[in-house]
């Protein structure tokens, strides 16, 4: 029953922190290309910011995918 429960909890962790991550990259994409279609001058610099903030946001998955695989083999 246990490790049922840890097999559940890992495939849930990483569903949702795969779900989380697509919304998040969905949104920050589509205010990037509002941004641009407004403001085409400023597209460096937004590209640059846009970059630096989908690695953060692709980096909460990657350690759920970490955290969870370790819950599933290791305990």
């Amino acid at each position: 029953m246990e490790q049922s429960l840890i097999l559940i909890a890992g495939a849930i962790l990483m569903g949702l922190g795969a779900i989380g991550s697509g919304i998040a990259i969905g949104v920050l994409s589509g205010k990037y290309l509002e941004a641009i279609a407004r403001q085409p001058e400023l597209q460096p610099m937004l590209m640059t910011q846009l970059f630096i903030t989908l690695a953060l946001v692709d980096a909460v998955p990657i350690i759920a995918v970490g955290i969870s695989l370790y819950m599933i083999f290791a305990l």
